[in-house]
C-alpha cells in the first residue's frame, strides 16, 4: 500500500531544511506509520532529493510523525535554482512511497 492511503503529508522550509509531517487520517494507523516509516526507509524512497541527514521524531500526542530533512531543497529558496523551491512537492513524494 501507498502512503497516501492513510496518512496525508504537510512540508515545510527553513534554509536548506525541509520538514515533512505524517498524519494518519485514522489515529489507529499511528503505529503502522511507526513500524513501517523508517528513516533509513524515507532516506532510500527520496535518496533523489534528499542528499543529507533525516531525523525522525514521533508526536504521539498527535499521532504524527515529523521528518527534517537535511540538504533537501538544493541550498535554499533564495538561492536554489530548483522547480519547488519550497520543498512542498516533498510531502507528495513522501506519500507515494510504498508500505
Amino acid at each position: 500500500m501507498k502512503l497516501y492511503e492513510i496518512a496525508h503529508s504537510r512540508a515545510g522550509d527553513k534554509g536548506n531544511i525541509s520538514t515533512l509531517s505524517l498524519i494518519p487520517f485514522d489515529e489507529k494507523d499511528f503505529e503502522k506509520l511507526c513500524q513501517e516509516v523508517t528513516v533509513e526507509k524515507v532516506k532510500s524512497h527520496l535518496q533523489e532529493i534528499v542528499v543529507g541527514e533525516i531525523i525522525r521524531y514521533e508526536m504521539p500526542n498527535v499521532s504524527s510523525l515529523l521528518f527534517v530533512c537535511y540538504g533537501a531543497l538544493m541550498s535554499g529558496v533564495t538561492t536554489s535554482l530548483a522547480m519547488d523551491t519550497h520543498g512542498k512537492a516533498l510531502s507528495y513524494a513522501l506519500l507515494e512511497m510504498e508500505i
